[in-house]
Parts: C-alpha cells; structure tokens; sequence
C-alpha cells in the first residue's frame, strides 16, 4: 500500500552535565577546579533520499531519539557528544508540527537536508566559574533539555502537470500512452490508489512531468472517499489537466464534471482552482450518434472563460500530441519556481532556552535598545521579509515579556527600537 502520509515522535539528546572536582595531585595539597563540560545533545536531521518515492518506512519505526551527551569529566575531560539521528525522507516530503499541523520545513528543492532540532548544549564544568574571590567552586552547569516534537509527514508529489479527474476517465490510460509510466489499467473505480509520475518527451520542446492521481470524488475536499490523498498531490502542481469522458460512457455530464472537480480544487485550496486548466475529451473513438454535441458543449461552456478543450482518444492516440504541445507551451510562460510550502511553525521558539536579554532607552541616540544571545539568534533565522516571520517574531518579543518591558519605559508609537542593528518603529 503506498505511503504518503505518517506520524512521529521525535526528540533530540540531552546535553551532559558539567563535572564538579578538584586536582588532587601529590605535592598539590590545594588543587585547583578541573571538572570538564558536559558533551552536546545529538540533534534530529532530516535528509532527503532520491531513492525513497513513500513513507512506508514510517509504519515501522515511529521513535526516533538522539543519544543525550555524556557528563564531563575529571582532569578537564569533556563528555563525548551524543550521536545524531539522520531520518531519511523522499522528496517533496512536508514536515509539519503534528498538533497545529503548521509547517515547520518543505524538503523540495534546494532543501536537501534540515537540522529540525538541535541536541542540548553540554553544561560547563566548575573550572570556568573559579574567580579571584571564589577559587574552589562547588557548582558546576546542567546540561541543555533536550527538545521533543509530534511530527505530522506528508508526501505531496512533484510534477508539472496534474491529471484531474473522476474514476474511470482515462487518466491512466492517457498517462501509459504520453509517458514511460506504466500504472495499472482497468475498468472499475479506484484502479489508481497510487500517485504515478511519468516523464512527456516531445521532440524540439522540453518536455514536462506529469502525474495521475487517484480519482476524484464529490466531496473529497472534506475528506470523503480518497479525499485529500488526492489533493495533497497535485498542490504543488503549475498546470491541471481535466480529463472527462466525453463519450459519457458510463452516463455521466462532461460539463457538470468539469463544474464538479472545480468545486472540491476550490473547497480544499482557493490558490489551487486558479492555477492553469486544459480539459481533455476523453474517448472520442467511442462517440455514438451525437457524440459530438458534448464536445461542442464543453468548447462553448468553457473556452470562452479561457479554458481551452482538446478531443483526443488515450487508446488510439488521436489529438493527444496536440494537447501535450499545448501544454508544454503553456508551462513554458508560467513561473518554473518550485511551490515550496513556506515555513509557520519554530521548533526554536519551544526550545525552552531562558537565555537573559536587556531593554534599555539610550538617551543620546532617543531609541530604545533591546539585546540579549536569544534575540540576536532568532534575528538570525528568522525571514522578516515575510509576514509570517515578522507576525513569529512579533509573538516572541510579546510571549518572552520583551513589549511589557518597552511599555513599563515608557515607549511611544513611532518610537525606534533597535535590535543589533536593524531599527524598528513601535506600534501597537
């Protein structure tokens, strides 16, 4: 049974604590503080492998947690760091916090390989706390808490080109004709559980990847029959092919199909229904008498909201070069920039970290200065470009007390705030 959908827990190591003892050497009566750090965490890594196409492996093992780093030593010996864990994973797999179900990282693209989340920090051992006043200090740091996350996976496929369409249309039978794919074929609903992605090389053009995609059905956006296990593979898609049984084989209306599979791409994903369509009529070489009334229906239906149809025949072949010359031109002016799924949710932000920050008003420059390690990483990371970066990292100055902190000195609306060099104006 294809994969494309699994649940783990994931924790990363632990850091070791830093050790507490004193040189005990002949002669050295008084011996100094030698106690070592703590080792560092092992962190969760996600890679992707080419070679994987489904989660299945996910059925099986459904832990996985890094090594915690081992406590320093005596003599000035650090801990041995904990190992990692490489979690393998198939391209285009989205990963997302199981709860909220928001996205913490896409591994498309350029995204090969993503430390989601990193081991603790090894804590300091005594030797670094000795001072001219305290020489023998009896306190060493803890190590980091590890970080844990329910992880939700997703596979949604990459192509080019999506097949939409109801049971039973011909979706697979056209993907065999135009493609090295070879799916199965037969005559009843639901042959196509799985995604099948094939390669369309045409001579003198550049050619595209196209996928079918487990038949639709009304009400699929809320989930009912295969559901969203057919619409989480076309959302990354640039182009849709609507394939209908113009012949009405089985009975069914070209024209209220078309209306219909419209309607479950709107229900699901508004940006989805507004991306590139093509309708393909479907078995033209088993039009009875007036057969050819549906395919006139369908071209004055839709080509004039610029949608165009092609008659075409998946067994014989006929009209299919023309659709997939089509398409090819068409997808040549679209944006060729892969749909990555924009990160929402920060492993980083839950990490527990208690790290201080200062807000002080600097007179001479009349601008309020916020500093501290944590902000000055989270600056680091985080996209401020976007909405969603600037709304995160809007929410962690709020959650970690830092806008109470401005309020309490007095800030104003237009007010500069300035964080390690970027400047900010302050608004409620």
């Amino acid at each position: 049974m294809f994969a494309d959908r699994a649940k783990v827990y994931v924790k990363s190591g632990k850091g070791g604590d830093g050790h507490v003892s004193f040189r005990r050497e002949k002669y050295v009566p008084n011996g100094g503080p030698d106690g070592g750090d703590g080792g560092d965490g092992g962190s969760i890594i996600f890679e992707v492998d080419e070679g994987l196409n489904t989660l299945t492996d996910f059925r099986h093992t459904r832990k996985y947690c890094a090594e915690n780093g081992q406590e320093g030593g005596k003599k000035n010996c650090r801990g041995k760091n904990g190992r990692d864990i490489v979690i393998k994973v198939p391209p285009g797999t989205v990963i997302k916090e199981a709860v909220s179900e928001k996205v913490i990282t896409d591994m498309s693209g350029d995204n090969k390989r993503v430390l989601l989340l990193k081991g603790g920090k090894g804590g300091n051992g005594n030797q670094h706390y000795a001072t001219s006043t305290m020489q023998a200090p009896k306190y060493a740091q803890p190590g980091q808490e590890a970080q844990e996350l329910e992880l939700l996976l997703e596979l949604k496929v990459i192509a080019d080109v999506g097949l939409a369409g109801f049971p039973n249309v011909g979706k697979s039978t056209f993907l065999s004709r135009v493609t090295n794919a070879r799916p199965k074929i037969a005559n009843y609903h639901f042959t196509t559980l799985n995604p099948h992605l094939g390669v369309v090389d045409l001579e003198d053009a550049k050619g595209f990847v196209i996928a079918d995609i487990p038949g639709l059905i009304e009400g699929a956006s809320e989930g009912v029959g295969l559901g969203h296990e057919f619409l989480r593979h076309i959302e990354r898609t640039r182009l849709l092919i609507h394939i209908v049984d113009a012949a009405s084989v089985e009975g069914r209306d070209p024209v209220a199909d078309v209306y219909a599979i419209h309607k479950e791409l709107a229900a699901y994903n508004e940006e989805l229904a507004a991306r590139p369509q093509v309708i393909a009529a479907n078995k033209i070489d088993m039009f009875q008498d007036g057969g050819e009334e549906a395919l006139l229906r369908l071209r004055n239906e839709f080509e004039p909201q610029g949608i165009k149809v092609f008659p075409i025949s998946a067994i014989s072949g006929k009209g299919v070069r023309e659709l997939l010359y089509y398409v090819n031109n068409l997808l040549e002016t679209l944006d060729d920039k892969p749909i990555v799924f924009q990160q929402e949710y920060f492993p980083e932000s839950t990490s527990g970290d208690n790290e201080p920050y200062t807000v002080v008003y600097d007179e001479k420059e009349d601008e309020y200065v916020v500093e501290g390690p944590r902000i000055e990483k989270m600056l680091g990371y985080t996209n401020l470009e976007s909405e969603k970066g600037f709304a995160f990292f809007q929410n962690f100055l709020k959650d970690n007390g830092i806008l109470n902190k401005l309020e309490e000195l007095g800030i104003q609306e237009g007010d500069t705030v300035r964080m390690y060099g970027l400047a900010f104006d302050y608004y409620k």
